[in-house]
Formats: structure tokens, C-alpha cells, sequence
């Protein structure tokens, strides 16, 4: 079972840390490993926080260890749309068009989700400015479906990094947003389990926003449990 945790639920791979039979630091380094033999081809994801996955993973096993686990979603690896803020990195929003400077706070969800100790792997590719459905961003490159990878074969959108991530086991699951349908698309094209939760139930305090009486950010899993553990 180890060497396929990659395509582990969030809900298998809580189940592993809970027994021992897995570190936080062995599923976080394989999906790393995963990202860069990988996501070269898929580009899925705009940037890889690999050193910082890593020390982070490493915490979260010094304090599972020591009889501080935070939760079921302690000491496992996420997913982020990029425009979701995360303190001291930039986001791009999906565009060269805008300047982009480093994040000065983390959004408000970025905070749940490391407050219940998740573990962020990087920042995930999106149409420019969230808005499209295809998935397709020609200044900043569009991800490939990876289901069929002989053609470039479109992901959805405006969620197309998320998706393509969680499907090709480069992450056990994602953080995207929905307008229109920008999580329920890609979800539907890549085979996974997306929600648009109700306008409001998350904050979207920190948030690039496309129309903001619309957005919802929302979960991108591999099935209805993990969807609704996060």
C-alpha cells in the first residue's frame, strides 16, 4: 500500500497517520517526488513549496508524536488554487497582465486549513483571472487532462491545476473556486468529487475575487468523504 499512497484519500491516508503505518513526511515527499518527475508534462502547479512541505511534514510528526494531533487533516498535503493568498508567497491570479507582490497574510481559509494542520504543496495553475471554463491560459500555460496526455486535452476550468493535481495523484486534494461552475467543471472532467459550497459559509477574505456576491471556494477530492472531511 505504501508505494501507491499517491492515490490514497484524504480519509485512507488520515487512517495510515492515525496507526503509524505512515509519516506525515513519507506522504508529503510522495507527492513531491510525484510533482517533479511529473508535473513538467502536466503543469499543474505554478509553484512547489518543497522545502517548506517538507519541515512542515516534519512538525506535524514531532507533534502527532507527542500527543498533539489537531485532527484528521493533521499532517496532510493540500492543493491551492492560486489565488488564494498564503503568507510571503505571490499570487498570480492566473495572469502576467496584473503586478503581483508577496502575500503580506494568509487568507482567511488558508488559516483553517492550517490551523487543522494541512500541509500547503504548492500553489495550482487557473484560467487568467478565474474566469473561463475550458481551462485553457495561454500567457501562463494550461494544464493537460491527465487521463489522455497523448494530445493536450482540456482540464476545466477556471479550477484546471486543482483538478488535474488531485487526478493525477500529484495531491490527495485541492482547494479551488467556483463562480460558474469553476470547481464543478474541472471536477467533472478529471473524475473527481468538487463543491460549490453556499455563498458565504467560507471567507473569502484574502481572495482574489472574479464577482464577489458569487464566489465560494470550495474542496476538489477524490470522493464524497474527503470532500466533506475537508
Amino acid at each position: 500500500m505504501l508505494s501507491d499512497l499517491h492515490w490514497l484519500s484524504l480519509t485512507e491516508l488520515a487512517q495510515l497517520l492515525v496507526s503509524g503505518a505512515a509519516s506525515s513526511r513519507e506522504i508529503v515527499a510522495t507527492y513531491l517526488d510525484r510533482i517533479a518527475a511529473l508535473d513538467g508534462h502536466l503543469h499543474a502547479f505554478i509553484e512547489v513549496y518543497r522545502d517548506d512541505a517538507l519541515a512542515a511534514a516534519a512538525a506535524a510528526d514531532r507533534e502527532r508524536h507527542s500527543g498533539e494531533a489537531r485532527g484528521p487533516l493533521h499532517g496532510l498535503p493540500i492543493a491551492i488554487k492560486d489565488l488564494v493568498h498564503i503568507r510571503g508567497r505571490m499570487t498570480t491570479a492566473g495572469s502576467k497582465a496584473r503586478p503581483h507582490g508577496i502575500a503580506a497574510d494568509n487568507a482567511t481559509a488558508t488559516t483553517h486549513l492550517l490551523a487543522a494542520g494541512m500541509i500547503p504543496l504548492g500553489k495550482t495553475h487557473l484560467v487568467e483571472f478565474a474566469y473561463g471554463a475550458w481551462g485553457r491560459n495561454a500567457p501562463m500555460g494550461a494544464p493537460w487532462n491527465p487521463w489522455d496526455t497523448t494530445t493536450h486535452r482540456v482540464a476545466g476550468g477556471s479550477s484546471s491545476g486543482s483538478a488535474v493535481a488531485v487526478a493525477a495523484g500529484l495531491a490527495p486534494a485541492a482547494v479551488g473556486s467556483d463562480t460558474g461552475g469553476s470547481i464543478r467543471i474541472p471536477s467533472g472532467l478529471c473524475g473527481l468529487t468538487g463543491l460549490k459550497p453556499t455563498y458565504g459559509v467560507i471567507s473569502l477574505a484574502g481572495v482574489v475575487p472574479l464577482a464577489t456576491t458569487l464566489d465560494s471556494l470550495g474542496p476538489l477530492a477524490r470522493n464524497v468523504d474527503d470532500a466533506a472531511l475537508l
